[in-house]
């Protein structure tokens, strides 16, 4: 068993428990539910950066990146910096993230925020609107062609962009539909958890152009950014590379400078 479906394996129990102790009709009746969204794909289609910046404590990859920093503190850094959207970790098993993490960006700042978890269910599309989201992250990995299509559809329909992330070329294939705004390219393989941006370059082509392309996982430099850009992409996921600093904030400034100038 991987890590992806180990991880899956948990989330199912997990979703299973939250449905038993708040109804969707609670869900539904959050003063967030009804706010409007701000579009992560229209930013990034109109930005020269492409940043899409990380709040992310721990991986089970690098265990602890940092964990002594406030998630307002690390938004209003990144939205300072000009980045385009956040992502907000909110599992908590293996990445220390949460829920209130999300609520805590989305009282912070303005930009698009991303709930960046893995969802199998329509109750954490749910959740996600309720707790502030603007974009939602599909794995293709462990959803089938049915459930992307499901978990999507509903995504759009309350409002909330859907970011779908492949790993591979069969994963890409069964995933392209009309309810998805972007593609993203994971660069770390999940079972040796090597990292590599031909994955990027050798998917690129086969996205078709209605959709924005994003590259996850990897990215730590202008030059690999500067790089992407030549195969379409206008997406750049970063976390780690910012977050491992002691000013996230500061550090997505420095590098998005470069990249403007």
């Amino acid at each position: 068993m991987d890590i992806l479906e180990k991880i899956t394996r948990d989330k199912r129990r997990e979703v299973d428990l939250k449905k038993s102790l708040l109804p969707i009709s609670q869900l539904e009746s959050s003063v967030l539910f009804g706010r409007e969204t701000v579009s992560l794909a229209n930013a990034l289609r109109n930005s020269t950066s492409g940043i899409i910046a990380e709040h992310k404590r721990r991986s089970p990859s690098k265990s602890v990146i940092n964990q002594s920093l406030n998630v307002q503190d690390v938004a209003r850094g990144y939205e300072n910096a000009g980045v385009c959207g956040m992502s907000v970790l909110t599992d908590q098993k293996y990445f220390g993230g949460s829920l209130d993490d999300l609520v805590l960006a989305r009282a912070s700042v303005n930009m698009p925020l991303l709930r960046k978890e893995f969802m199998i269910d329509e109750y954490q599309i749910l959740e996600a609107k309720a707790h502030g989201a603007d974009v939602i992250l599909l794995i293709a990995g462990i959803l089938t062609q049915n459930e992307i299509k499901t978990l999507s559809q509903l995504a759009q329909s309350l409002g909330l962009d859907v970011l779908l992330e492949v790993h591979n070329e069969e994963e890409l294939h069964k995933s392209i539909m009309p309810s998805l705004d972007m593609l993203g390219v994971n660069n770390r393989n999940l079972k040796t958890f090597e990292v590599s941006l031909d994955t990027s370059k050798t998917l690129s082509n086969l996205i078709p152009e209605e959709f924005v392309k994003v590259s996850e996982s990897g990215i730590s430099s202008v030059d690999a950014i500067t790089e992407l850009k030549e195969y379409g992409y206008q997406g750049f996921l970063i976390g780690e590379n910012f977050m491992k600093t002691d000013d996230p904030g500061g550090s997505a400034t420095i590098f998005i400078n470069e990249i403007i100038t």
